[in-house]
């Protein structure tokens, strides 16, 4: 996890390497004023980045699963459990706690092996970058999470667009995303991104709609020097109120990043105002 990673999260060490704290700011939360929340994908983020520092190795895949939220102004503490430790590969987990409450389980495998490498996946065929509409957030927020990216829609209806022709035939939205402050991608960023699911809900559906993460599992590729990330987001199911989808995560040469899949409970929310 380089410097810039820890900046942006705002991610603090102690005394113990195997012991990290997170202030909860509002630039990491979301939600309505009042009941702003750590956005998951921050947390996600932030408990890689405890491991890299504890481990000194790279994430190849971690899975969180979100059991509490962290309000605004709490104060967010991750230790480090390691499991097995192997000559390249480590596992380990995260127990992630706002006093007594924990909020986070995160279990990861971390390490690199010399090997070939090669890659299937491939991103939509969209415009570039630059080509697609810019897209703000559906209920106008330009606070919390949302106010470090800059957003372009590529394929599919974001939400707060005209949902009137109802129900997606692909279930897919992709989106051109960057951090405005001109950071490059690293691993806290693809995990903040891995979070996006919850934005394609509205797109499948035809209707305002979201979702509370009840998971999210992130596998990662090789990092590329790159600032706009195409977010290849597909939601596969919705069962019994319950949301399966998941994301790709493209660099603009068509380099898989990374890839994530999550559930979430799903949230009908009534249109935004005119």
């Amino acid at each position: 996890m380089s410097p810039s990673d820890l900046d942006f999260l705002g991610l603090l060490p102690t005394d113990d390497p195997m012991r990290w704290r997170l202030p909860v700011t509002d630039s990491l939360t979301v939600g309505p004023d009042g009941r702003r929340f750590l956005f998951g994908g921050a947390g996600l983020g932030a408990g890689l980045a405890a491991l890299q520092g504890a481990l000194q190795r790279p994430p190849i895949w971690a899975t969180a699963q979100y059991l509490d939220y962290a309000r605004a102004g709490d104060e967010v503490v991750f230790e480090v459990e390691s499991g097995a430790q192997g000559k390249t590969i480590s596992q380990a987990r995260v127990r992630a706690t706002v006093g007594a409450r924990q909020i986070l389980n995160l279990t990861a495998a971390l390490g690199a092996r010399e090997g070939q490498s090669d890659q299937w996946a491939a991103p939509l065929d969209v415009p570039e970058a630059e080509a697609c509409p810019p897209v703000a957030h559906w209920r106008g927020r330009s606070d919390g999470i949302n106010a470090h990216f800059e957003m372009r829609l590529a394929h599919g209806r974001y939400p707060g667009s005209n949902m009137s022709a109802g129900r997606s035939d692909d279930g897919r939205l992709a989106l051109w995303v960057r951090a405005k402050n001109g950071q490059r991608v690293g691993i806290a960023v693809l995990a903040i991104l891995a979070d996006f699911v919850p934005s394609g809900i509205s797109n499948a559906l035809g209707s305002h709609a979201g979702g509370n993460s009840l998971d999210n599992t992130i596998r990662f590729g090789p990092l590329e020097a790159t600032d706009w990330v195409l977010c290849d987001i597909a939601i596969d199911a919705v069962v019994s109120g319950i949301v399966h989808g998941g994301v790709r995560l493209f660099a603009p040469s068509g380099r898989l990043l990374a890839s994530a899949s999550q559930s979430l409970i799903l949230r009908i929310h009534p249109p935004p105002a005119p």
